[in-house]
């Protein structure tokens, strides 16, 4: 019995493995980054308010409270104007013809939202202009927390509270929205495009930089590149910038370079991505 021999059947090609390209970008933004809590607080705010149902009404000097008056046989309460003085009327040619303008813009009865929202504005605007690097953080913590202990032990917290019950601050729900919402489109407008055109793009044997928006990209080696992470800002860094910090790159050399990257977003994950990255040249280029 003979048989046929058979062809050889064709081997496939071993497939390459496919790897992405080794490239760290980082980022700088700008301060209006850590503004996200202003225009975060401003339209809870004016959610609150538009729930709180109330509205506001003008009206003009000498107006009395009155607590009876009779409307359709019932026992009313009535701010009175004084005399010569009319509710202001929408609509119709003449006077008699026009309607009453109803109360449409909407306040909340709670004095603290604007409290509140002020308040937060002028942190995020201390905290984003006064630096507080280092021991300068502590020293701020310790102060703050001294004094409380003091006021506490003097009495002084009692009296401090009751005269900020005097505080009203008070913002309409349109006032709300027009500037969270404008202050929230320069935020995103910002973070989303402007930022991106100031960066420094890592790969293996290089780095590509662009300090400023609309320059041009710069090429350097990568040998010799020292970094450097600064996170010593508590309240800029930690708190409102949920983990960000200041990249400063070094390059070695006859022309040695600096450039300094301010408030770079997961900064920690980005440096051990770069040090992975350089480490990983230097051991491909190490003779076998």
């Amino acid at each position: 019995m003979s048989t046929t021999p058979q062809a050889p059947q064709p081997v496939a090609a071993p497939v390459p493995a496919t790897h992405t390209e080794d490239k760290v970008t980082v980022i700088s933004h700008s301060n209006l980054f850590y503004w996200w809590p202003v225009w975060a607080i401003g339209m809870i705010m004016g959610i609150f308010t538009l729930i709180d149902g109330y509205y506001m009404v003008v009206v003009p000097p000498n107006t009395t409270p009155v607590t009876r008056v009779t409307v359709d046989g019932e026992d009313r309460e009535a701010l009175v104007y004084p005399k010569g003085m009319r509710v202001r009327r929408v609509g119709g040619s003449k006077e008699k013809d026009a309607a009453v303008e109803m109360p449409k813009v909407h306040m909340s009865r709670n004095k603290n939202l604007g409290v509140i929202f002020c308040t937060a504005l002028l942190v995020v605007i201390i905290i984003t202009n006064v630096p507080l690097r280092g021991m300068w953080s502590l020293v701020v913590i310790i102060t703050v927390i001294m004094l409380s202990v003091i006021f506490a032990l003097a009495g002084w917290w009692e009296w401090i509270f009751e005269h900020l019950s005097y505080l009203d601050v008070r913002i309409n729900a349109g006032g709300y929205f027009f500037i969270s919402g404008l202050l929230f489109i320069a935020w995103f407008v910002t973070i989303t495009f402007f930022d991106k055109n100031v960066y420094i793009v890592f790969t293996p044997g290089q780095f590509k930089v662009c300090t400023e928006i609309g320059g041009g990209e710069k090429v350097y080696d990568a040998i010799g590149l020292t970094l450097e992470r600064q996170r010593s800002d508590l309240f800029r860094h930690y708190i409102l910038g949920l983990g960000s910090g200041d990249l400063i790159v070094k390059t070695t050399g006859a022309q040695s370079h600096h450039f300094d990257l301010p408030n770079v977003l997961f900064i920690s994950s980005k440096v051990q991505k770069i040090e992975d990255l350089l480490r990983k040249r230097v051991m491909e280029s190490a003779p076998k």
